[in-house]
């Protein structure tokens, strides 16, 4: 694989803006979208569980819908090519038929399977000490936005301009995408959205602290 060079990502990462005005005459085209996807579907996850689904909601109707309860949003639902809802996984214990789908596909033997359960165990009761449903939930959200920095920072090398977004009504949100048929409530979750398009005007570039201000190094 040719490397790509530093300076291209830099500039991709200096451009990118969250995007709240998209052109609505510029569609992204179907290979790109599916090239963010892929992006999703590579990324890492907590004990590679994988706690995510992705809906592209293309529906009009549905985004109009959605468009009062999410004020983040309020300037892009219609414009954006392409709306995305990350959802996050209920009730992923270390126990669940979810997990233990996803381990059996690593082809594990009976012995690494009980090896690897006990050590999912261990991880959520003790070192992270999942405490209850909604913790959990909270940690199946965390990965979920792995997932969003990478599709975010994926479309920002090829052009693409994007938008993560939290500015919404939770649980109203939850009620009319359920409502819809797009996930089960019991074992789904929405946990953020992102809007994908190319910005209808020019942003000013972004204001960041410096280097000094946010890393320290311990040697």
């Amino acid at each position: 694989m040719s490397a790509i060079r530093k300076e291209d990502v830099l500039a991709a990462f200096r451009h990118r803006a969250a995007t709240r005005a998209y052109d609505s005459s510029k569609k992204i085209s179907d290979e790109d979208f599916a090239y963010i996807l892929e992006l999703a579907r590579l990324s890492p996850s907590s004990v590679g569980s994988e706690p995510w689904r992705f809906l592209v909601v293309q529906n009009m109707d549905l985004r109009c819908k959605l468009k009062p309860v999410s004020w983040g949003m309020a300037t892009q639902v219609e414009d954006c090519s392409h709306l995305v809802v990350l959802l996050a996984k209920k009730n992923a214990t270390w126990d669940s038929a979810f997990l233990r789908a996803g381990l059996e596909k690593r082809n594990l033997t009976d012995e690494q399977m009980a090896k690897t359960l006990a050590v999912y165990k261990k991880f959520q009761e003790y070192d992270i000490a999942i405490d209850s449903p909604r913790a959990l939930f909270d940690w199946a959200g965390k990965q979920t936005y792995i997932a969003l920095a990478n599709m975010l920072s994926g479309a920002a090398l090829i052009g693409i301009d994007s938008c993560p977004i939290e500015g919404f009504e939770y649980a109203e949100v939850n009620r009319i995408l359920a409502e819809a048929g797009a996930f089960d409530p019991e074992e789904w979750g929405v946990s953020v959205m992102a809007t994908f398009g190319y910005r209808a005007k020019e942003i000013k570039p972004k204001s960041r602290k410096p280097l000094d201000e946010i890393v320290q190094w311990i040697e």
